[in-house]
């Protein structure tokens, strides 16, 4: 691990130590987590891609009926 340092708000450093009384974790484990945290949601824009892919295959005419797929589908599991 790299050692850094970094200022907080008093109401942060309050807040985070609380965090880490009623947890019985360190603040340093804490700060790592949330770090973390912020960087895998900041990296990845799910709900940006997610609208970007819909409606993709509206037009598309080459995909199979999935209506009819699912009712054979159906009519085959449960008999």
């Amino acid at each position: 691990m790299v050692r850094t340092q970094i200022y907080l708000t008093e109401s942060q450093q309050k807040t985070l130590r609380e965090l880490a009384s009623q947890t019985g974790r360190k603040q340093s484990e804490l700060i790592r987590e949330a770090i973390d945290r912020y960087i895998v949601s900041a990296s990845v824009d799910y709900l940006s891609l997610v609208r970007k892919g819909a409606g993709l295959w509206r037009e598309r005419t080459d995909l199979p009926d999935f209506q009819a797929l699912r009712r054979e589908f159906d009519r085959n599991s449960h008999g």
